[in-house]
C-alpha cells in the first residue's frame, strides 16, 4: 500500500467539478482507492463519498492507493489533490 498526505488547496475545495476529474483519474485504476480526512473516509471513485466529505480549502487528507502501479496511482491523485481547481479559469471571465 502507498500513501500520499495532501493538502486541498482548492478556495472552494473538492465539489461536483473536480471529484469528477478525480473520478475521470481513477476510472481505469484496477486496484484499491481510498481517501481518509479528519471528515472520515470514502473510496475515491466516489463523487458523492467525495462530496459528502466536506473537503474544504486547508483540510489534511491521506490518499491510500493498494494496487498495480500504486506509487504512480498515488503521486497522479496527490497532485489533483493538490492542485487549485479553477472553473472556470480566470483567463475566460
Amino acid at each position: 500500500m502507498t500513501e500520499r498526505t495532501a493538502i486541498i488547496r482548492n478556495a472552494n475545495g473538492i465539489h461536483c467539478r473536480p471529484s469528477a476529474l478525480i473520478l475521470q483519474a481513477t476510472k481505469d485504476y484496477t486496484g484499491s482507492l481510498e481517501i481518509t480526512s479528519d471528515h472520515g473516509a470514502t473510496d475515491l471513485r466516489s463523487v458523492i463519498g467525495l462530496i459528502g466529505l466536506g473537503l474544504t480549502q486547508g483540510l489534511e487528507v491521506t490518499i491510500h492507493v493498494d494496487g498495480p502501479d500504486e506509487t504512480a496511482m498515488a503521486d497522479s491523485l496527490y497532485e489533483l489533490f493538490e492542485r487549485r481547481f479553477d472553473f472556470p479559469p480566470k483567463s475566460s471571465r
